[in-house]
């Protein structure tokens, strides 16, 4: 799942390259996983910083050292650490990513993270620094959560335009999956399925109630976050026809608006002024367009499934327990079986692009209790993972079994933020210390 890097002036035929070039044999298909989490202070619970003694960048000093891990720099400042094909790296607001060579089962993506996790635990318990399985920061809040020193994020801070773009950036975190395609078609499907299948699995592992110590009304904040971050760049990346391709989708990041350009000088700020395709077209201040300046703007567009040489799909709170695999089961169920496909859009089949879209903007505050073409979420919910399961069991390989612990939540019709907010206003008292342990 590595992307071209290049430097010689961009021809279109380049870009279609960059994507045909992931098309895979499906006994190659391989399962990529991002997995972020919050770092907060063991002590007060507030965001752990960058900069402070027992900040981020120590960490990862820290954990390099200790394990032998590759610092990852930005302008000299530490932003992650890489070791082969495995990397750690800092989302805005310090947030921990761990980003795991892709594998073939479910299985082996947990056994290195439960791994990556025994290696960093020390280092963490000696720092006072808890990660938390958690989609919003509960307590610190963007205005007292610091950027990272990475002038990319400084640029995006500068220019994302929505109202909650700041939320998104220093307080959220989430599980992304990635998956290959054998083909354009096989690739395009999978894009239009997931496009379909995403505001279901976000209701189903909504897990971001509570933010800056107080109930939003949201049951995932983080969700209502990229709602309002930057309209140009985020959402769907089409519209779910029939005649979608590989050209569609590049013909939608052509069209998106230019944040910056990098050159050896450093970052060229465009804000905007003109979009890609004008940028191949005219080239920006004497700059011609280049394939790494595409790949940079592709990356900088967020739509909740974006199409790289693999399918990823990123809108998901991140939760406790076995969440991110049992985010991973789902789409794998559907997208790794042919008869799945169609199960899936046959359930779909009388449903339109608007009522995808709509959806999407009702799932961050009802979740399973949204409505969609006259049924509750939690409905199509359960049909969802039925068909996942099932298709699980087909193939053989063993990774159904991690649907076990979202089945337990959405047969009766629950998300774990519905039990977090029980909980607020129940055992709990409102005391925000006891989130904290309950998703430590």
């Amino acid at each position: 799942m590595n992307s071209i890097q290049t430097e010689h002036r961009l021809e279109y035929q380049d870009i279609r390259e960059l994507y045909s070039s992931g098309c895979k044999e499906k006994s190659d298909f391989k399962i990529g996983l991002e997995y972020e989490r919050l770092p907060i202070s063991s002590e007060t619970g507030l965001a752990v910083d960058y900069f402070s003694e027992l900040g981020i960048c120590n960490f990862l000093r820290t954990f390099a050292k200790y394990e032998n891990w590759d610092y990852i720099t930005d302008d000299y400042n530490i932003i992650g650490l890489k070791q082969g094909h495995d990397t750690i790296t800092l989302e805005p607001g310090c947030q921990v990513e761990l980003s795991i060579e892709p594998q073939k089962t479910i299985q082996e993506l947990e056994k290195k993270v439960a791994n990556l996790n025994k290696l960093m635990q020390p280092v963490l318990s000696k720092m006072g620094i808890k990660l938390l399985n958690y989609g919003v920061s509960p307590l610190s809040t963007h205005k007292n959560i610091k950027l990272i020193p990475k002038k990319r994020y400084e640029i995006m801070a500068k220019y994302l335009w929505g109202i909650l773009s700041d939320v998104m950036m220093r307080e959220t975190a989430g599980v992304q999956g990635a998956f290959d395609f054998s083909s354009e078609e096989d690739a395009v499907r999978k894009l239009k399925i997931a496009n379909m299948l995403s505001p279901f699995v976000t209701a189903m592992f909504a897990n971001s109630p509570i933010r800056g110590g107080v109930e939003t009304g949201y049951k995932s904040f983080r969700a209502l976050s990229w709602l309002n971050t930057d309209n140009d760049r985020c959402g769907f990346c089409n519209k779910l026809q029939d005649d979608f391709s590989f050209d569609e989708y590049i013909n939608y990041v052509l069209e998106t608006p230019v944040i910056f350009i990098n050159r050896e000088c450093g970052p060229i700020r465009v804000n905007g002024k003109i979009n890609f395709k004008e940028f191949m077209l005219s080239g920006f201040e004497g700059y011609d367009a280049t394939l790494d300046d595409y790949l940079l703007q592709a990356n900088l567009c967020f739509p909740d499934v974006r199409l790289r040489n693999f399918v990823e799909i990123r809108n998901h709170d991140c939760g406790k327990g076995q969440t991110p695999y049992a985010v991973l089961a789902i789409y794998k169920g559907i997208l790794h079986n042919p008869s799945a496909m169609n199960d899936l859009e046959e359930l779909f089949s009388s449903a339109k692009y608007s009522d995808f879209n709509e959806l999407r903007y009702n799932v961050p505050k009802s979740a399973l209790n949204a409505k969609f073409c006259k049924h509750f979420v939690k409905d199509y919910a359960k049909e969802i993972l039925y068909i996942a399961e099932k298709s699980l069991i087909e193939l053989n390989c063993g990774d159904e079994k991690y649907l076990d612990f979202i089945k337990e939540y959405t047969l009766n019709g629950l998300t774990p933020a519905d039990i977090i907010i029980k909980n607020w206003h129940g055992l709990w008292r409102k005391n925000i210390n006891k989130l904290i342990d309950f998703v430590s």
